[in-house]
Order: structure tokens, then C-alpha cells, then sequence
């Protein structure tokens, strides 16, 4: 059963706990979207009340981040949880939309960031332009992304690092290769 999969890892309240403070979010805020209560809330933060997967996909919305962030983190042996991230084990975020396949290079969300292992297809590309009140640098991997930060226009290439700090940024791959890149993003945002 799904459920009781999600509910393997001990970070599935720990990273809801996380999320929720990262925007700014009270107990009594999250249960007021949400309608439930607040002791509910705390229990399933404290991992001590499994949420169904309707529960998760309202939780998720209620926090603005993708439903597949709460789902499918791998079993990890007890001596590495929380610390290590094996390269098969990443936990897929973010929709798939646009071209872009992103996986959770950190252990959970419980930090004061996060980091992101982002490919970006050939071809593919954000349309518009997003804002996000975060601080986030990226270096590339591999192959060459277009970027457009704060209205001003870069093409950087494998090696290169960037900074995205509180304003508007899109991106396009218009080239061959995928574009591999690794994100540090704070407050976490997935």
C-alpha cells in the first residue's frame, strides 16, 4: 500500500515540519487550510499519525510544492539516513513540466537549504518568468543553459555558477545537449 510506503522514512514529518516553517506557517495556520487539528497536524510532524495520500495531496497543495516531493524516498540502511543519498535513492521533485527532471540531492528538507540535481532537456524551457523569495546559486554540470536574471540575459556553460537572490529568473536549453546543473536553494522550496 502507498501509504504505508510513504510513511517508512522518518523524514516525512520532519520535512512537512520543514516546509511549513520555510513559508512563514503556524500549526494553527496550516490546520486552518487544511481543517483539521492542530494536534493532528503536530502528530503527523512528530511522525506519531500516518496522513492518507488525500491528506498528502492537501498538505502539499496547502504548502504550494509538488506532491511527488512527499512520495517515493528510497529505504535507506539505518547507519545512512539523514546522511548519505545514494545516486539510485534521490527523490524526484518538482512536476516534470517544461523539460526539466529535478531530484533532492539533500538527505531530507530539514536544513536551512536545500540542493537540487536539475536536467534540463534540449529544447525545452520555462516561458515565464518566476519570483521566488529564496537565495539560490546554481553551477553547471554539463552543456550550456540561457538564463535570464532580473531581466538581464546570460548564457553560461559547464563550470559556470550563477546567483538568483529574490528575483525574477527563466530559463532555456535551446541547445543539442541536456544541461545538468546543481542547485543550493534557501529556505528549501520543494
Amino acid at each position: 500500500m502507498i501509504q504505508s510506503d510513504l510513511t517508512k522514512t522518518k523524514s516525512l514529518g520532519a520535512d512537512l515540519r520543514a516546509l511549513r516553517k520555510s513559508r512563514g506557517m503556524t500549526l494553527s495556520e496550516l490546520a486552518d487550510i487544511l481543517e483539521r487539528s492542530v494536534g493532528w497536524i503536530s502528530q503527523v510532524e512528530r511522525d506519531l499519525s500516518e496522513p492518507s495520500v488525500a491528506d498528502l495531496k492537501q498538505i502539499a497543495k496547502a504548502l504550494g510544492v509538488p506532491v511527488s516531493i512527499l512520495f517515493g524516498q528510497a529505504q535507506t540502511p539505518a547507519g545512512e539516513a539523514g546522511v548519505i543519498v545514494r545516486s539510485h535513492a534521490r527523490r524526484p521533485i518538482g512536476s516534470k513540466a517544461d523539460g526539466l527532471v529535478e531530484e533532492l540531492l539533500s538527505p531530507d528538507l530539514t536544513d536551512d537549504f536545500e540542493m537540487v540535481h536539475s536536467t534540463f532537456d534540449p529544447g525545452a524551457s520555462m516561458q515565464e518568468a518566476i519570483t521566488r523569495e529564496t537565495q539560490e546559486v546554481g553551477y553547471l554540470v554539463s552543456g550550456a543553459l540561457d538564463l535570464e536574471i532580473d531581466g538581464r540575459a546570460f548564457t553560461v556553460t559547464a563550470g559556470d555558477s550563477f546567483r538568483i537572490k529574490g528575483v525574477s529568473y527563466r530559463w532555456a536549453n535551446p541547445y543539442d545537449a541536456p544541461a545538468v546543473a546543481i542547485w543550493v536553494i534557501a529556505p528549501p522550496v520543494y
